[in-house]
């Protein structure tokens, strides 16, 4: 793994809930620069935390719906902080392979014993989480603006060389 990991989560078969993976799925890898990698973890939470025990990502950007009380298709990227980490991580979140929330992901991750330095989340207000596969149309006009938004998140946190003259 590179040092900084654009993961898309979230479950296909629950509407807006796969906003992570469709913005994955857009996202064009060639736009990413070195010391960046991004994959589509969907539901599978428990192999992304095993995936980041190797140390090697300090920085994980999460791609997900959040729900935060805002119009459908908002975007906002937060940042989990180590009060929010502490509260996560304090919490008896059992091992669910398919649970994908941000919670669930640092709970597996603290539970098998890792850590990653930093934490956000580039998270997309859902209009609807229940069963059904496709995106609502507010959901889907934001994914572009959603992967455009992980690039630039992304390649703000690798170092830029210094220009020798």
């Amino acid at each position: 793994m590179k040092p900084v990991l654009i993961a898309g989560t979230g479950n296909i078969f629950f509407g807006d809930d796969g906003f992570g993976v469709e913005v994955l799925r857009r996202l064009d890898t060639a736009d990413l620069p070195d010391g960046v990698s991004a994959v589509d973890y969907g539901i599978r939470g428990v192999h992304l935390a095993y995936d980041l025990l190797g140390g090697d990502v300090k920085t994980l950007i999460l791609v997900d719906a959040l729900p935060m009380g805002e119009v459908p298709g908002t975007l906002a990227v937060v940042e989990l902080d180590d009060e929010a980490l502490a509260e996560i991580t304090g919490q008896s979140t059992p091992l669910d392979s398919h649970s994908m929330n941000p919670q669930a992901v640092i709970a597996a991750l603290h539970a098998v014993g890792g850590h990653v330095d930093r934490i956000l989340v580039i998270g997309c207000q859902p209009a609807t989480v229940q069963p059904g596969m496709g995106l609502s149309p507010s959901v889907v006009a934001a994914v572009d603006a959603a992967a455009r938004l992980a690039i630039e998140t992304a390649t703000s946190l690798i170092p830029q060389p210094i220009e020798k003259r």
